[in-house]
């Protein structure tokens, strides 16, 4: 006889999802956090921190496009990107689809969170972790931006966890800053900023910390069923707000000369440039120009 073994989410106290574990395949406690992942029956493999969902094999695809080709392609001649968190791999990958890349640098607190992922979850790095063009460092990604020098990446996309805990030095004055000097001309910053519905002060917090530094500051939209409550922000933060403002012919150009055009699963050109057309309950909560 089997006991069925459910794994409920914690991100919020009063409501969330659950998963019917199919087959436990990793927990451990790392120097940082909590680490379990597991197979599920209907969204492959999953990856928890601290008993939040990171990503299901089943819709990794969303969030991973849209994290790392509107920045990429928005800018137009990204070739040198820092990628921080983002252990899994699955925004290297991304990011390296792009034969324009130069240098892809991941900067990953916790190797643990690059170990499981190794092994259990080896469809989403892919190859990324062999390709002559990525660095990946295991340590402190507040401490690689102090410590860059300036003008030295296009594109930084911050793949972090909720402004708690481990993530929470990811969002502060200091670290936007040194994003800024870090970043080439024009130069753009992305990050997660959950999800509105129900994490509106994340987006309006880190959005007003980000106009400090960049004169312009937006967010865009991607629809990631496992991110529960609606649509996930992606806060936007550049140096150049033409970059914001390519049209649909441009960037499928774009799409075509870095070899990632008819490869997505949720990106194209079109969804791109509607990303950035919020609902006003988004938009409310972004500085006013």
């Amino acid at each position: 006889m089997t006991t069925e073994s459910w794994v409920n989410e914690t991100l919020y106290a009063e409501w969330g999802q659950r998963f019917l574990v199919k087959r436990e395949l990793a927990h451990v406690k790392s120097e940082f956090q909590d680490i379990r992942i597991f197979e599920s029956h209907l969204h492959g493999r999953v990856m928890l921190l601290d008993g939040v969902v990171q990503i299901t094999e089943a819709d990794e695809f969303v969030y991973q496009e849209m994290l790392a080709h509107v920045p990429l392609l928005a800018h137009g001649d990204a070739r040198r990107v820092l990628i921080i968190g983002a252990g899994d791999g699955g925004v290297l990958r991304r990011v390296l689809q792009h034969r324009t890349v130069e240098k892809a640098v991941m900067v990953e607190i916790d190797g643990e969170v690059i170990r499981l992922a190794k092994e259990h979850l080896p469809a989403i790095g892919g190859d990324a972790w062999t390709d002559p063009r990525a660095t990946v460092i295991v340590g402190d990604g507040i401490d690689h931006v102090r410590k860059a020098e300036a003008g030295s990446y296009d594109v930084i996309i911050v793949d972090s966890t909720d402004p708690i805990g481990v993530g929470e030095v990811l969002f502060t004055d200091e670290f936007y800053a040194n994003c800024a000097r870090i970043l080439s001309d024009r130069g753009l910053v992305v990050n997660q900023c959950g999800v509105p519905f129900m994490q509106a002060e994340e987006l309006r917090e880190t959005s007003l910390r980000r106009a400090k530094v960049f004169p312009d500051v937006f967010a865009y939209v991607a629809a990631v069923p496992t991110y529960v409550g609606g649509f996930m922000t992606l806060g936007w933060a550049a140096k150049d707000a033409g970059c914001r403002q390519v049209d649909v012919a441009e960037i499928r150009r774009r799409a075509d000369v870095a070899g990632v055009l008819d490869t997505t699963r949720y990106w194209t050109p079109e969804i791109h440039v509607g990303a950035f057309n919020l609902p006003p309950y988004i938009g409310m909560h972004l500085p006013r120009g």
